[in-house]
């Protein structure tokens, strides 16, 4: 198999990302954060001022907003808006709603849409986000649905922020998680919703390690090596 996808979809904390990367990197393909990709839109307008739920506003603002992506020696992907690199940036707390609140804009994920899959026909990709099996690349070879319980995701967050220097009350990260559950998963646009074809795996009794083991196992079956 020479150019191959694997989409991972899930809700915010279940691991897609963490995992995405180590799988990538074990079988030497592009890792693709969409999430990032979202929160530097999102960023774009948390630093312009503009209501990220006000569709109109957004959508105006789109053609002045040119993403760029590229992997430096650090193996991590950094996100550029504008030119400028806005890797840390995009992940202060108070962006995970801006990026969730645009990303239920019709207008956006139509802008995004075509960047995405362009990535996917180029090269072998593993790529995360909440409507890559249904949406982005509906014809995968692997489509994935990880899952786990919401208190856990907000205790893996909470113990995330404080080792990134900006941490968070455990009930505060609880309560702004369930918002975005509801957000993306009753959006009119692209809901978050596993693809009929996913292979649910949920990681709430698995450490990272364990987790890994068994989306590889599944990633090995599906593609067949």
């Amino acid at each position: 198999m020479s150019v191959y996808s694997i989409a991972i979809d899930g809700p915010s904390g279940a691991g897609k990302s963490t995992l995405a990367k180590e799988i990538a990197a074990r079988r030497g393909i592009v890792y693709v954060d969409t999430g990032a990709i979202y929160r530097t839109i999102g960023y774009y307008m948390f630093e312009n001022g503009i209501d990220p739920k006000d569709a109109e506003s957004v959508t105006a603002a789109l053609p002045a907003i040119k993403v760029d992506m590229a992997y430096h020696s650090d193996g991590i992907q950094h996100m550029f808006l504008n030119g400028r690199d806005v890797t840390s940036e995009i992940r202060l707390p108070q962006i995970s709603m801006y990026a969730s609140d645009v990303s239920a804009i019709p207008a956006v994920r139509a802008y995004l849409l075509e960047m995405q899959r362009d990535m996917a026909r180029r090269t072998s990709v593993i790529m995360d986000g909440r409507d890559i099996g249904t949406v982005v690349l509906p014809d995968a070879d692997v489509k994935i649905f990880l899952v786990a319980d919401v208190k856990e995701r907000a205790r893996r967050r909470t113990r995330e922020l404080a080792e990134r220097g900006t941490p968070r009350p455990y009930e505060q990260v609880l309560q702004e998680m369930e918002e975005r559950d509801w957000n993306d998963t009753h959006r009119a646009t692209a809901p978050l919703r596993p693809a009929e074809d996913a292979e649910t795996v949920d990681t709430t009794e698995l450490n990272f390690q364990e987790s890994l083991a068994r989306l590889l196992s599944l990633i090995e079956r599906k593609l067949g090596v």
